[in-house]
C-alpha cells in the first residue's frame, strides 16, 4: 500500500498565489484562439478544435485539460470538451471580458508588470522604465497595442462600470457628456436606460473620430448624441447637466486629475453635476479587488493610482466642486457625485 504524506495547507496556498500568472496566460492564449466560440456550437475533440484554429492538436489538448480546472471549459469522460458559462466570458460574438482577457496577456502589459519591483523600489512607473515612454505615448505610437487596450476598457467598462453609471438617474432633457468616453459603450448605456436623454461623446479627436461604429452608432442614427474632439485637461462642452467621468480619474497624479476636474467645473452650470465612476479604496484594512487595482496603476501610468473617498472630497475642493452624495454603486464601482461649490 502507498502511503499518503500530508502537504502543507500554507505551501500549497503560496504555490497557488505563485502561478497565477500561468492561470491568466493560459486564459489569456484560450481568448486569443476563440477556443470559447468554438465550442459554443458544441462538444469538440481537441483535435477538431486545433484544426479549427491552427493549433497543435496534442499541445491543445494540454491547455484545455489545465483550462477545465478553472471552469474555463469541462472535460468530457468521452475525451471531448464542452464550453461552461464562466468560458462564455471569453467568447467574440457576444458582450463579454474577452478584450480584459487580451490585455492581461499581451506582452505590452506584461512585460510592464515585470518591472513591478522598479516601481515598488523608486515609486516611478514601471511601464514608463519598461518602454521608455508613458504609455498613452506609447498607445498612440503602437496602434495594435492601442486597440488591445480599447478592447479591454470596452469589455471592462460594459460589464462593471456602465450599468452603474447609467443607474444614477438621468432626467429626460437632460444632456450627458461622457469625459473620455473613448468608444463611448458607457454614454450608450446611459442612452439606452434613460430615454430623452441627449449625450457627448468628449475625447481626443483622434479617439471620436473611431466611435461611430461602435457602441454609439444606434444613438447616432436617432440624432440622440454627437461627438466632439478635445483635450479634457483644457476644457470640455459647456452647459451641459452631467459630466461623466467613468474610470478617468485614476489614470492621473492629484494635480492632473484636479486639473481635469477644474475644466469641467469650469463648464458647468449651477445646477450641472459631475459623476466620477471609480473603485474606491476602503479606509482600514479590508480586503478588496481595488487595491490591486490600484497596483495596476502604480504600474502603467504616470502617478496614477486608486482613492479613497475622503481623497476625491479633497480633489473636489481643488476644483471647486463639493461632494454631494452616491447616487449608485456596485461591489466593484462606486460612482460620485460633485456639484459647483
Amino acid at each position: 500500500m502507498s502511503a499518503e504524506v500530508p502537504e502543507s495547507p500554507l505551501a500549497v496556498s503560496m504555490v497557488g498565489l505563485l502561478t497565477g500568472g500561468w492561470v491568466a496566460q493560459a486564459v489569456s492564449v484560450a481568448a486569443r484562439l476563440k477556443i470559447a466560440d468554438h465550442l459554443a456550437r458544441g462538444p469538440r475533440s481537441a483535435a477538431d478544435i486545433a484544426a479549427a484554429v491552427g493549433a497543435d492538436a496534442p499541445t491543445l489538448h494540454r491547455l484545455l485539460r489545465a483550462l477545465s480546472d478553472v471552469g474555463v471549459v469541462q472535460e468530457r469522460e468521452d475525451g471531448l470538451f464542452s464550453g461552461t458559462a464562466l468560458g462564455d466570458l471569453l467568447r467574440s460574438d457576444i458582450p463579454s471580458l474577452r478584450g480584459y482577457a487580451l490585455l492581461t496577456g499581451a506582452s505590452f502589459h506584461r512585460d510592464a508588470w515585470s518591472a513591478l519591483e522598479h516601481s515598488v523600489r523608486t515609486g516611478e512607473s514601471a511601464f514608463t522604465h519598461v518602454h521608455g515612454q508613458e504609455v498613452f505615448d506609447h498607445l498612440r505610437d503602437n496602434p495594435a497595442d492601442g486597440d488591445v487596450l480599447d478592447a479591454a476598457m470596452i469589455a471592462l467598462s460594459g460589464a462593471f462600470i456602465a450599468p452603474v453609471v447609467a443607474a444614477c438617474g438621468f432626467p429626460s432633457g437632460h444632456t450627458i457628456v461622457d469625459v473620455g468616453g473613448g468608444h463611448g459603450v458607457v454614454l450608450a448605456e446611459i442612452l439606452a436606460a434613460n430615454p430623452g436623454t441627449r449625450g457627448i461623446l468628449y475625447d481626443l479627436p483622434e479617439v471620436v473620430a473611431d466611435a461611430a461604429g461602435g457602441p454609439l452608432r444606434e444613438a447616432l442614427a436617432e440624432d440622440r448624441c454627437q461627438m466632439i474632439g478635445g483635450s479634457f485637461f483644457d476644457s470640455v462642452p459647456p452647459d451641459c447637466d452631467s459630466y461623466v467621468l467613468s474610470h478617468i480619474v485614476h489614470d492621473w497624479d492629484d494635480d492632473r486629475a484636479a486639473q481635469i476636474l477644474t475644466s469641467c467645473r469650469r463648464a458647468m452650470r449651477p445646477d450641472s453635476r459631475v459623476l466620477v465612476a471609480e473603485g474606491i479604496l476602503r479606509e482600514g484594512p479590508a480586503a478588496s479587488r481595488i487595491k490591486w487595482l490600484d497596483l495596476e496603476m502604480l504600474v502603467m501610468t504616470r502617478g496614477g493610482l486608486q482613492r479613497t473617498q475622503s481623497a476625491y472630497e479633497a480633489l473636489f475642493g481643488r476644483a471647486g466642486l463639493r461632494f454631494t452624495g452616491i447616487p449608485a454603486h456596485s461591489p466593484t464601482f462606486t460612482v460620485l457625485e460633485a456639484r459647483p461649490a
